[in-house]
């Protein structure tokens, strides 16, 4: 893909990177532009057993697979992807360095999920050398609130 216009999107299996790689490559569709298709991964027990690093490697491939896949939209448009091992918003950001737009989805997580564990979207944004778009995942619908009638206090109506 070099010297080709280029959008990088992040996938992880989840509805958010289904959403946000869905959005990139309908965006590279209407701009001629390839897309770069990233699955960060980790292995996060360094005392566990040599084989383990494998097995989670083949595990991410599978799940990059499967969402390249089910993909709709791919026709005419230039798809490479890989899964790289490291932390998703140092792996994205540095895929990212010669990108047009760096794309992920949002997860919806709670404030105190947020809080937690920290927000890749969110650390993209604040890193990233190209811009960032951020799919959200819609929020189930909430019924409307019903109306609280509210009396009038004095010199009020």
């Amino acid at each position: 893909m070099d010297g080709m216009r280029q959008i990088v999107v992040g996938v992880d299996g989840s509805q958010g990177g289904r959403r946000a790689l869905d959005w990139a490559l309908r965006q590279a569709a209407a701009t001629g532009a390839a897309v770069q298709v990233v699955l960060a991964w980790s292995w996060d027990d360094p005392d566990g057993p040599v084989a383990g690093r494998g097995v989670y490697r083949d595990l991410a491939q599978q799940a990059l697979d499967r969402e390249l896949e089910t993909a709709p939209g791919r026709r005419g448009v230039t798809v490479a992807a890989e899964v790289v091992e490291g932390r998703a918003a140092d792996v994205l950001t540095q895929a990212a360095q010669t990108a047009e737009l760096l794309v992920v989805g949002s997860h919806g997580h709670s404030r105190v999920h947020h809080t937690v564990m920290g927000s890749v979207a969110e650390e993209c944004v604040s890193k990233s050398p190209c811009p960032v778009v951020v799919i959200p995942v819609p929020t189930t619908a909430h019924r409307a609130a019903e109306p609280v009638p509210v009396a009038a206090g004095p010199g009020v109506g």
